[in-house]
């Protein structure tokens, strides 16, 4: 199952211009413990200053607590590079492996309490997975923290602030 199909259903319920990978687990909330469902990401997400395509496949687990969202995703993200300040694209491999905790019971429609980890990520009321904040938080933490749009690159001429990757130049010295 593809999640664009899944967030055209969902779309009155986006702000303009917001960007989610949004999945409804509701019947696999209902579903026995192990239940394996699997997706296929091809979105874009607000990532640091921009907005980055994710894609890949995801596989969601029903737990004795909630559902565990199991993936390899790669994500395209428009980085500066740290020596000659191009920008380029980086292609940034996650894997994540994240606990999603239901916040109502699927049956009753009852509130369920907080998981113990104020941090932990959570299915809302409506019984809808969002994986956007995992997604944007396993791209932060991969993002080189010095990028290079080259391993070669040679960067810029101090001096002169020209970029030494394209043009030959030679130092005046005087």
């Amino acid at each position: 199952m593809s999640v664009e199909s899944v967030n055209a259903e969902l779309k009155p319920l986006l702000r303009e211009g917001e960007k989610t990978v949004w999945i409804n687990v509701a019947q696999q909330l209902k579903a026995p413990v192990g239940t394996v469902r699997s997706y296929t990401v091809n979105e874009k997400v607000d990532v640091a200053e921009g907005n980055c395509l994710v894609q890949g496949e995801i596989e969601l687990t029903r737990t004795n607590r909630g559902i565990l969202a199991e993936g390899n995703l790669q994500a395209q993200v428009k980085l500066t590079c740290s020596r000659c300040l191009d920008v380029f694209t980086c292609l940034i491999p996650l894997n994540i492996e994240e606990e999603f905790f239901p916040t109502t019971d699927v049956l009753t429609g009852t509130s369920l309490p907080s998981p113990d980890d104020p941090d932990s990520f959570t299915i809302d009321e409506n019984n809808i997975l969002d994986l956007t904040e995992a997604i944007r938080q396993y791209t932060l933490l991969a993002m080189p923290m010095k990028p290079l749009c080259r391993e070669d690159c040679v960067g810029l001429c101090p001096p002169e602030k020209v970029d030494s990757n394209r043009s030959s130049h030679k130092h005046v010295l005087s």
